[in-house]
């Protein structure tokens, strides 16, 4: 019942109108409260993939698609079914190393596999040092010169050597690239032919503590599943903690340290370490299907081109142990990012009711499994709506600014392509500035759903909220900030509070809405800027013809 009353007072802000007006001005602060107090609410029970949570998302996401008059994206349907599967591994996995027994997962190891099967191991499989598992051919860096890494374990440490040296001029300097992402260590490591890989956790590259590897690879593990059941993938991946590594290491007599220095200058070798890896993991394994839910404003004169907004509309669903316990138990994902998805409506709204439709099409997708590994985006950019090649651009929202107005929009992945010059006339016309995320080494333009399409070659641009209030300042928005994650974030208090002030959002929006109104009413192509890794995906893509 309380689903149907917060639905019905909805759709009276909501609905009263059959045909939008459209433009900025339609962005409101009332249409986003209410958009976010529906999908966070308990009824939705945290909006999990495959659960019943889900249906209701999808369904209100659909409903004001359609009320809006966009077209279906997914042939005659509005959802494209995402195929997932669910991996738990038991948490008796085993490691040792060198004979080194006793460790214990996940307080001195985390280790799974994203192979679909019942059980993966390796076997006395040699243990291969190799830096920081890079090979970047713009760079003239190959961490696997030299070694053959058939059915051994690369040890890898995270983050790159920018990071490590804070030289500018070795690779992006303190800004993260994708080759310090753990998710391309065990790409890498599988396209080099080994059987496992083991990245060192530490706190200042990693950008996190021990505590969220523990959680955030533990229990169930959604993935997309590929033909051959991801047997492509390593046999076992995870993480040492540096406890444990330096254990590693003394057991191989080897200085962690010097190799750590040695590892972050160019001409590396790897380094084998004459010690043995034995692992096993046995899973449980679940098949599910989630939904990206699309809908597509055609163009009025390029309509096989387009512009894309993206949103995840999941979160992290409701845990059962506490909800039996007597606790609340559901993630309601409020901030995170039922706001985002709120934004999303709220430019469909905004492009729907124009008078004259932009030239280029634009796409809106609400995407699922972000909080699992971006898997409903990496689905949609293995099967667009438009294809990739004739998508020019695109922006994603992940959160709202809820403490009011700000000086700035941050862009996370400043500087990557030419969105962020679009980005910074429209910001000026509002009296406002572009600032670049202030902490870059932690890697967050590879952390949300645009940089799927972005390793495609899409030019992707990510802004978010500032944190300079107008009123308060910039010490007090940080304050904040803080504050709202070290209480809410990932945790079951995220829930939407009447006290937000969504004034800064609108503006925010607002900006997101002028961004996606130039580059879809334009016939330019904005590009990624030189040196960044996509270019070289994009440069092709247009040389092809698009």
């Amino acid at each position: 019942m309380k689903h149907v009353v917060l639905v019905s007072a909805v759709l009276v802000t909501l609905v009263g109108c059959a045909q939008p007006e459209g433009g900025p001005d339609s962005i409101t602060a009332e249409e986003i409260a209410a958009h976010v107090q529906v999908l966070a609410s308990d009824a939705f029970g945290g909006r999990g993939p495959s659960s019943p949570g889900e249906t209701l998302t999808v369904e209100y996401i659909a409903a004001e698609f359609e009320r809006l008059g966009l077209d279906p994206g997914a042939g005659d349907s509005w959802y494209q079914t995402v195929p997932l599967v669910e991996i738990t591994a038991d948490p008796e996995a085993s490691l040792v190393i060198g004979g080194l027994e006793g460790l214990t997962c996940p307080d001195d190891f985390v280790t799974w596999t994203t192979r679909v099967v019942e059980a993966s191991s390796v076997e006395d499989s040699p243990l291969v040092f190799v830096g920081y598992g890079i090979v970047a051919p713009e760079y003239g860096w190959n961490d696997y010169a030299g070694v053959d890494m058939t059915g051994k374990t690369a040890l890898i440490l995270v983050n790159d050597p920018g990071y490590a040296t804070q030289d500018p001029e070795l690779f992006t300097g303190n800004a993260m690239t994708y080759y310090g992402r753990w998710t391309y260590k065990f790409e890498e490591a599988a396209r080099q032919g080994a059987a496992a890989a083991l990245v060192i956790h530490q706190t200042a590259p990693a950008a996190y503590g021990w505590e969220t590897v523990r959680s955030s690879w533990t229990g169930p593990q959604f993935k997309l599943e590929s033909a051959d059941g991801n047997l492509s993938n390593l046999a076992i991946e995870g993480w040492l903690t540096e406890a444990t590594n330096q254990m590693v290491f003394e057991k191989a007599g080897l200085d962690f340290e010097a190799l750590e220095e040695a590892a972050s200058v160019q001409g590396f070798q790897p380094v084998e370490m004459n010690l043995a890896v034995t692992a096993a993991v046995t899973n449980t394994i679940r098949h599910s299907e989630s939904r990206n839910v699309i809908g597509v404003l055609p163009g009025s004169e390029a309509p096989e081109e387009a512009f894309v907004y993206l949103a995840h509309w999941d979160h992290l669903g409701t845990d059962p142990a506490l909800v039996e316990a007597g606790e609340d138990g559901i993630y309601n994902g409020a901030m995170d990012n039922a706001t985002g998805t709120a934004a999303l409506l709220e430019l469909a709204e905004a492009f729907s009711g124009l008078t004259a439709r932009p030239r280029r099409s634009i796409v809106f997708v609400a995407v699922t499994a972000e909080e699992q590994g971006l898997l409903g985006s990496a689905y949609y950019a293995a099967n667009p709506v438009i294809p990739l090649s004739r998508t020019v651009a695109g922006l994603n929202v992940d959160g709202l600014n809820i403490i009011g107005p700000t000086r700035e929009i941050v862009v996370t992945g400043y500087g990557m392509s030419e969105l962020d010059g679009v980005l910074e006339r429209v910001a000026v016309a509002q009296g406002r500035r572009v600032d670049p995320n202030p902490h870059p080494e932690r890697g967050g333009y590879y952390r949300s759903d645009h940089f799927e399409l972005a390793k495609k070659g899409v030019p992707m641009i990510y802004p978010g909220a500032g944190k300079d209030h107008v009123e308060y300042g910039r010490e007090w928005g940080e304050a904040q900030a803080e504050r709202w994650n070290a209480e809410n974030y990932h945790r079951v208090t995220d829930e939407y509070d009447p006290a937000w002030d969504l004034s800064g959002a609108v503006e925010d929006v607002g900006l997101f809405y002028a961004v996606g109104a130039e580059v879809a009413g334009s016939d330019a192509w904005p590009t990624w800027n030189e040196g960044t890794e996509f270019r070289g995906i994009r440069d092709s893509s247009l040389a092809s013809g698009r």
